[in-house]
């Protein structure tokens, strides 16, 4: 089994910045396609980023394309979400999840975190 606990959420102004983390415990997932999804009150539940086990391909979709840069160190066994330039409509909780056998948007993701609150004030 794995655990991932996700941290780095808040509160902050429009064009801000903030950095999540995403700690998996259990078992190494240095050969796991990550990713981070989000779900904004009213809504289903969204992709938003993706890396591939080496770190090598990574995945946005549009609406975070240059602003948030998706990363993870294997020996810490953590990934990140840096998500810059924030808008109002990032506001969302968001989830790391791990897939162990894929990548990517519709990769089959086993493994969800708790989330975590960003909430962006415009």
């Amino acid at each position: 089994q794995v655990q991932l606990v996700e941290s780095g959420g808040g509160l902050v102004q429009a064009g801000g910045s903030l950095s999540l983390s995403c700690v998996a415990s259990g078992r190494t997932v240095s050969s796991y396609g990550m990713g981070w999804f989000r779900q904004a009150p009213g809504k289903e539940r969204e992709f938003v980023s993706a890396i591939s086990g080496g770190g090598i391909v990574t995945s946005y979709t549009d609406s975070v394309k240059g602003r948030f840069t998706i990363s993870r160190d294997n020996a810490k066994n953590t990934v990140y979400l840096q998500m810059n330039s924030l808008k109002a409509e990032d506001t969302a909780v968001y989830y790391c999840a791990a897939a162990p056998y894929d990548y990517g948007p519709v990769a089959k993701y086993d493994y969800w975190g708790q989330g975590t609150q960003v909430t962006v004030s415009s």
